[in-house]
């Protein structure tokens, strides 16, 4: 993995602004009105020329107007390619860094007025219509999950806390998103003060003010940071990307797990939920017919959760077609596997279990299908033109 450098440097690093501005003793105070200025010209008033926003933030010293643009850029990212899928739910961004790298982020769209959901069969979707962002944390990933297409990549380099921002910025410039789920390239612990940096900016209610409990950290199991998560952001929500019921399956699933024992993780898990006063830990399933989904994995899943006392979820994810799984045998499990496996939890051991719908799987950005190939030049794509500011709302910024 290079160590990356950045000139200009991208202004949402705040640990890197602050300590520019007190090098040269500026009050800090005037990040939050940098920032807020920022938003209002890149989101709600859809600004195309990122070099002239400087100009729309009010009240900063004199100094400052010369400074910002000299050493840094609004926005070291872009959006150079979207593709929506066929159902018109699922967008997929290709995000180029200033070093030239590139990540994918995928919008989600959920409407209780279209579709079904199958947490149960047949059971009408509930709530109110909502949009997810799933952003990335790294380029690539080194945890080589054999089903997962981001593993092929390796690591190429960790994402700076603006790079990880910047990808909320470039989806609110298309939609208000609601949720924001670490679930896109790379593992958000093995990154992990960049993570917590740019999840402080998304829940500051000076910014986009997201909701903790509407923020989603997934992670194949970094036991040391699982417990640091619980204090440092005690509000969000952790999913484990377990995909078995033992040790041995998920070695076959997972090889970098023989670092982090499953039992060793479900004790994480517990240590986790204690810490945040009984909040429910997610645990992502990738089913895999003729591997991990029959009811005798279920009652051992579900033993498993329930003799370490854990309060939790399970989501099981049908395998998404991947170039790499498939080169290891992988196939989708039959429905009524699916089902039968979500029956035993629920029965034997009366553990929540959700089937998660599939998104985008058509634009390869379904769970575990991101990933980008060498050599792809996509051209810069504008921002959507269904994105006015009306729809935006005034109501993104608060308390200014």
């Amino acid at each position: 993995m290079v160590k990356r450098t950045f000139d200009p440097h991208p202004v949402f690093d705040v640990g890197y602004l602050l300590e520019f501005l007190r090098e040269r003793e500026i009050k800090t105070c005037h990040v939050w009105r940098i920032y807020g200025g920022l938003i209002k010209m890149l989101v709600l008033e859809m600004e195309e020329d990122v070099t002239e926003v400087w100009r729309g933030i009010e009240g900063l010293p004199k100094e400052l107007y010369d400074l910002l643009p000299k050493y840094f850029t609004p926005l070291s990212s872009k959006v150079v390619r979207r593709e929506g899928s066929g159902k018109g739910d699922t967008t997929k961004m290709v995000v180029e860094l200033q070093d030239g790298l590139q990540v994918e982020s995928v919008i989600m769209r959920y409407d209780p007025k279209k579709g079904k959901d199958v947490t149960k069969p047949g059971q009408q979707r509930q709530g109110k219509a909502r949009a997810t962002l799933c952003l990335s944390s790294q380029v690539g990933c080194q945890m080589a999950c054999k089903f997962c297409a981001t593993g092929t990549m390796g690591l190429k380099g960790n994402l700076n806390p603006a790079e990880i921002f910047e990808q909320l910025v470039h989806a609110m410039r298309i939609e208000k998103i609601r949720n924001v789920v670490f679930m896109g390239m790379g593992e958000p612990l093995n990154n992990y003060k960049s993570m917590v940096d740019s999840i402080r900016l998304m829940v500051d209610s000076r910014l986009f003010g997201l909701a903790p409990s509407h923020i989603t950290v997934s992670t194949v199991g970094v036991t040391n940071r699982i417990r640091t998560l619980a204090s440092d952001l005690p509000g969000v929500n952790l999913a484990l990307s377990l995909h078995a019921p033992n040790q041995e399956i998920r070695l076959a699933i997972v090889p970098t797990g023989r670092a982090y024992p499953v039992e060793k993780l479900i004790a994480a898990c517990r240590a986790w939920q204690t810490q945040t006063g009984g909040k429910k830990v997610f645990f992502e399933y990738v089913v895999l017919g003729g591997i991990n989904d029959e009811v005798s994995h279920a009652l051992e899943l579900g033993e498993l959760l329930s003799k370490n006392e854990i309060d939790g979820v399970v989501n099981l994810i049908p395998w998404n077609p991947t170039e790499s799984g498939a080169m290891e045998g992988y196939q989708a499990p039959a429905e009524g596997k699916l089902f039968a496996f979500q029956r035993a939890l629920r029965e034997a051991h009366g553990i929540r279990c959700t089937v998660r719908r599939e998104f985008g799987q058509d634009i390869n950005s379904a769970c575990g299908q991101l990933v980008i190939n060498s050599g792809a030049s996509p051209s810069v794509c504008a921002p959507s033109p269904a994105r006015s500011k009306a729809k935006v709302g005034l109501g993104l910024l608060l308390d200014w």
